[in-house]
This record gives C-alpha cells, sequence and structure tokens, in this order.
C-alpha cells in the first residue's frame, strides 16, 4: 500500500477520488430550499417504496438535498442507449467507431439525461405533494426545486465523469458505492445495540448472513473459466503454445444490479398518480400496482429478480462477443483442441458463456431478493442483509483494487524500460 503512495501520480489519483467522496457527502447534506426535512424523514420512515431509493442515494432523500435524484436519471439513459444500440443501425454503427463513437454516444446519453432527471424530479414532487409531506404550492417554488434537483443529478454526472478521468475506478459506480456505505456506521451501531439490548440470536444471524453473502460475492464476481487455446510452432520453438481464455461467470459485473434498481421502483412510483386520476381504469391500475408492487409482496420481487435476470443477460451479450473471439482466435492461428476454428469455436464459447451466465444471474437475482427470502421463510421482520448493497460495494472494491494493481504495474514495467 506505501509503495503504491509513492508514485505520484497514482498518489493523486486516490486524494482526487477522496476529495470527490467528501464533495459528494457535503452536497448530500445541502436541502433543496424551502423544504421541511423533518417531514421528509417522518415520511420516509413509514415508506417502503422509497427506501432503496434512499439507501442508493447515500441519505440524500432523507434529507432532500441538491443531489437527492442521484445518478439514477443519467443511468436510465443509459440503459435507454443500450437497448436502443440493438434496434437502431445509426447507433449500434456509432458505437463500433471506437473512441469517437463512445465520445458522441455519452454526449447523448447526457443530453437525454436533462429531460429524464426532469421528469423524475416533477414525478417526485407529484408524490410528495400528494402525501402532504411538500406544502408549497406556487409555481415559482416548484421551479426552484425542480430546477435545483436536475442541476443535482447534472453535477453528480459531470464529477463521475472527473473520477473516471482522473480518479480510481468508474466515477458513476463509485458514487453509487459511497451512497451505500455511508450508511453502514449507523447500521453498525444499530446491530450493537440489538445484539447487546436487544435479540443477540438476531444480530448473530445476521452477521453470518452476511459473511455469506459475502463470500458468494467474491467467488461469483471472480470466478472464471479459462478455456484452453493452443497455437502452433512459433519460430524456433519446438512444442506448441498453451494459452488460456478466461471466462467469467459474472460477465456484467455490478451493472445489471444497478439498472434493476433504476427501473423496479417504477410501478410503485405510478401508482400515485395513477390513483388520483380522473378515469376509473387508470385508477384501478394504480390501486394495483399499489397494493402488489411493495418491498414485501411477491410480484415485486419476481419482477425485480427477472429484472437483473434480464440484464445480466442482456449486458452480457452487449459486452461479449463470441464471434469477435473467435475470429481473432482464428487469425492468430489459434483453435480450441477439439474444435474446430470458425463457427465451430463461436459455438462451443458461445455455450460456455450462456451457461455460466444462467448460473450467475440466478445469483445475481438471489442476491438481490433475500431480505424478501429470508423474511417469507425464517419469518424474521425487519432482516434486512442488504445483498444488493453488498453486491455493488465488493464488485466496486474488487475493479477499484484490479485498477490499482494495473496502475501500479503499468508504472513499475515503465521505470525498468528508463
Amino acid at each position: 500500500m506505501l509503495k503504491i503512495f509513492k508514485n505520484v501520480e497514482i498518489r493523486n489519483k486516490i486524494l482526487f477520488t477522496l476529495f470527490v467522496v467528501v464533495l459528494f457527502r457535503i452536497l448530500a447534506h445541502i436541502p433543496v430550499p424551502g423544504v421541511d426535512t423533518q417531514t421528509i424523514r417522518a415520511f420516509l420512515e413509514q415508506s417502503q417504496v422509497l427506501g432503496l431509493f434512499d439507501l442508493f442515494s447515500g441519505g440524500a432523500f432523507r434529507n432532500f438535498s441538491i443531489v437527492t435524484l442521484g445518478v439514477g436519471p443519467y443511468i436510465n439513459s443509459q440503459i435507454i442507449f443500450q437497448l436502443l444500440t440493438m434496434v437502431v443501425p445509426s447507433i449500434e454503427e456509432l458505437s463500433k467507431e471506437g473512441e469517437y463513437g463512445r465520445e458522441k454516444l455519452n454526449m447523448y446519453t447526457k443530453l437525454l439525461t436533462l429531460p429524464l432527471a426532469l421528469l423524475q424530479a416533477y414525478g417526485m414532487y407529484f408524490l410528495l405533494s400528494r402525501q402532504d409531506v411538500l406544502a408549497f404550492q406556487d409555481f415559482l417554488t416548484i421551479l426552484v426545486m425542480l430546477l435545483t434537483l436536475v442541476g443535482g443529478t447534472m453535477l453528480l454526472t459531470w464529477i463521475g465523469d472527473l473520477v473516471t478521468e482522473y480518479g480510481i475506478g468508474n466515477g458513476i459506480s463509485v458514487l453509487i458505492f459511497i451512497g451505500i456505505i455511508s450508511r453502514l456506521p449507523s447500521s453498525a451501531i444499530q446491530l450493537y445495540f440489538t445484539a447487546v439490548f436487544g435479540d443477540f440470536i438476531f444480530a448473530l444471524l445476521f452477521l453470518i448472513l452476511s459473511l455469506i453473502v459475502l463470500i458468494g460475492v467474491v467467488l461469483v464476481n471472480e470466478g472464471t473459466r479459462n478455456v484452453a487455446i493452443e497455437y502452433g510452432r512459433r519460430g524456433t520453438t519446438s512444442s506448441k503454445v498453451t494459452n488460456y481464455l478466461p471466462i467469467k461467470v459474472n460477465q456484467a459485473g455490478v451493472i445489471p444490479i444497478i439498472f434493476a434498481v433504476s427501473l423496479v421502483s417504477v410501478p410503485s412510483l405510478l401508482a400515485g398518480p395513477f390513483q388520483a386520476s380522473g378515469n376509473a381504469l387508470i385508477q384501478s391500475v394504480g390501486d394495483f400496482l399499489f397494493l402488489n408492487f411493495h418491498h414485501e409482496s411477491l410480484p415485486y420481487n419476481l419482477f425485480y429478480f427477472f429484472l437483473v435476470f434480464g440484464f445480466t443477460f442482456f449486458y452480457t451479450s452487449v459486452q461479449f462477443d463470441p464471434e469477435k473471439i473467435a475470429d481473432d482466435v482464428k487469425r492468430r492461428g489459434g483453435f480450441i483442441p477439439g474444435i474446430r476454428p470458425g463457427k465451430s469455436t463461436k459455438r462451443f464459447i458461445q455455450g460456455i458463456v450462456t451457461r455460466l451466465t444462467f448460473w450467475g444471474a440466478i445469483f445475481l437475482g438471489f442476491i438481490a431478493i433475500l431480505p424478501y427470502i429470508m423474511q417469507t421463510i425464517i419469518g424474521l421482520p425487519g432482516l434486512s442483509v442488504g445483498g444488493t448493497g453488498l453486491l455493488i460495494a465488493v464488485s466496486v472494491v474488487l475493479e477499484t483494487v484490479r485498477q490499482l494493481d494495473s496502475l501500479r504495474a503499468t508504472r513499475d514495467y515503465s521505470s525498468y524500460l528508463r
């Protein structure tokens, strides 16, 4: 660790990331003008629908801060463009144009983030005003609140890009990670008092389950299937050369969970506006969503599970192209033992990826709905292992550590060449 800090460039990246972390925590405690934060907190104590949203905002919603929306609108914009990549040929071609294409898509994603953030900010105002949480009604105050929330989202998006470029790790993931772990101190204190003054067995079970989930997340994230690839003789080498193609169990990483979290609460958020509609059919739809899509309901958790499952396959198909890998292996004169080069190699790799992704998606979905499973089977009310938050936190930490190791190895190698 000390060796890492001896490198000026790496040290500056770490210090910049820490500065952004502190800045984000400060922003999370600056409330929107004219809002009674005590009323907001009292409402959150009774609402399970927005509890997960408050978790990922790092308590920003509880404070109704200027960054209450977090990076949710930006993530939703990314989802939309990744879906469009599969159905719109021009966007698909743009995604294949290297760095230029990525920059253009990133620009379009940010442009779409603006109206999405405005829509989400208005939806939040509508929900809270219907619950009499927000008392103000004049147009100017409402406009200031909406623009403040939208500005907070765009500011976090910009800060996230700065972390990606000048700091350590993926900026957006780091911000989500900080939002999650910011709740750890209060959760640890609550668990301590539960063990000392409450139910010791419950606290012990909580710790055991958390440890099991932590070990499972690490094993699945780091698990790979190494596919042997042999190459013919090269130069004066008399023996064949064998390399390995590592195929991860979880190719998509933490992205499916982040995408699913952004969409899983949509039915619950739509329930309020639908119930307030003057149309009887829309009101009945709103009543159905209100009764069936909450954290303790089976439809909500099934919806959550299948979102995670589907996004895992979707994102893996976007990130991992068996045909391209098979072509690269063939072009370099390699082959998988017992498999013909070309289409047979592609089908073989595709089969492995599909099987691994299936079990990886099952695991991610299970982690996502773990609190519901434990409450239903064991019957422990209030149990929240935090599988989703723990999964994201562990994934971001592992990815950041890998990037640090890569930077350190690159700097060490460069020093040898001097």
